[in-house]
């Protein structure tokens, strides 16, 4: 027994077109949306009545890809949380970029909100966090030199 690799990350979402525009024009490539209901999911993931909208999304080389989920029913009644970096639990999804500058920029003006700010780790990485539709916090790392 080994594992192989992370094959994708989930996230559930509300707003599934606003989010998935998000991650595109972050630099992710959409593989396919897809209706996903029945007995089968539902004995997946253990819940009744299940109908759901699932968009695929990958890193521009393919190697990481994101699951976004927009659950029609059931719904969930808490509505979308805000936590902060340090609340339990999985909290952020990390991206190797390029010209991180460049890029937060560009991310501010769609609307995402720089948390912090863009730090020098011992002349290493440059790193931030931001939070983008929905409070998905994503954390970006620029490796220096």
């Amino acid at each position: 027994m080994k594992i192989q690799r992370i094959d994708h990350v989930g996230i559930i979402v509300d707003d599934l077109a606003d989010v998935k525009t998000f991650f595109i024009e972050f630099g992710l490539k959409e593989l396919g949306e897809t209706e996903v209901k029945g007995e089968w999911v539902e004995k997946i993931i253990g819940l009744s009545n299940v109908k759901e909208t699932v968009a695929m999304l990958a890193t521009p080389e393919g190697e990481t890809m994101i699951e976004l989920v927009k659950f029609h029913s059931p719904a969930d009644k808490n509505g979308i949380q805000y936590p902060g970096l340090n609340t339990l639990g999985i909290r952020h999804i990390a991206f190797a970029v390029e010209d991180i500058e460049a890029i937060v920029a560009d991310v501010k003006k769609k609307g995402a909100v720089l948390i912090g700010e863009i730090q020098n780790y011992k002349n290493m990485y440059k790193l931030c966090y931001i939070r983008g539709p929905e409070g998905i916090i994503l954390e970006l790392a620029e490796k220096i030199g």
